[in-house]
């Protein structure tokens, strides 16, 4: 059994990893600006606005047009708009440029704005994307001390009970024991994980049963 892992960022972690501010991102999002991908309808719910992998590559994109190239937030706004009337509104997956801080983007293989090459800058998007993986990476890097113990904390996993350090809960790990299944096994559908954290997931299995 192969385990796919799909990874939803929290504001504070997007905060983290584009340098924008939870402010900057709730402001960008009421005004469609960039609107989280895996949000819930309901804004006014705890932890309501989820972003995806390509959420933070286009967010990093949007955010070099913004600060580095002096693209206005209204120019910006009018972009996305165009990118939402062709059905792209995926910063990340464009071939974007920029001209007296202005978006160009490629549309059937043409610029959408009238424009000379002189001064066009292009964004890199392949290093923007290789940029987004080495943080999400080290942000998600594991912390040793971690390793052996388990943890419950209301924003991870609705509270539920899970490997310190990861967001996997102790009753997936429960069930591969409860099935006969090796460790070895559990440690390879769960790269994340070590023998200490099965070992200590037994442990607390056999309190529970006592």
């Amino acid at each position: 059994m192969s385990m796919t892992v799909l990874r939803a960022f929290s504001e504070d972690m997007v905060s983290k990893l584009t340098g924008l501010s939870t402010g900057q991102l709730r402001s960008w999002d009421r005004s469609g600006l960039f609107v989280p991908s895996l949000a819930d309808d309901n804004r006014r719910l705890p932890y309501s606005r989820a972003y995806s992998f390509m959420d933070l590559a286009s967010l990093r994109v949007i955010s070099t047009l913004k600060f580095e190239h002096g693209v206005s937030t209204q120019h910006l706004k009018k972009a996305a708009r165009r990118l939402k009337e062709l059905g792209r509104d995926d910063w990340a997956s464009q071939s974007i440029y920029v001209l007296k801080k202005e978006v160009v983007f490629e549309n059937d293989g043409r610029l959408e704005v009238a424009a000379t090459g002189q001064g066009v800058l292009k964004i890199p998007l392949k290093v923007a994307f290789q940029s987004v993986q080495k943080d999400v990476d080290a942000l998600f890097r594991r912390d040793k001390s971690k390793v052996g113990h388990l943890s419950k904390t209301r924003h991870i996993m609705g509270g539920e009970e899970v490997v310190a350090g990861t967001r996997i809960p102790i009753r997936s790990i429960r069930s591969y024991i409860d099935m006969g299944l090796s460790d070895q096994r559990i440690l390879t559908d769960y790269p994340d994980l070590k023998q200490a954290d099965i070992d200590v997931v037994r442990k607390a299995y056999r309190d529970s049963a006592a």
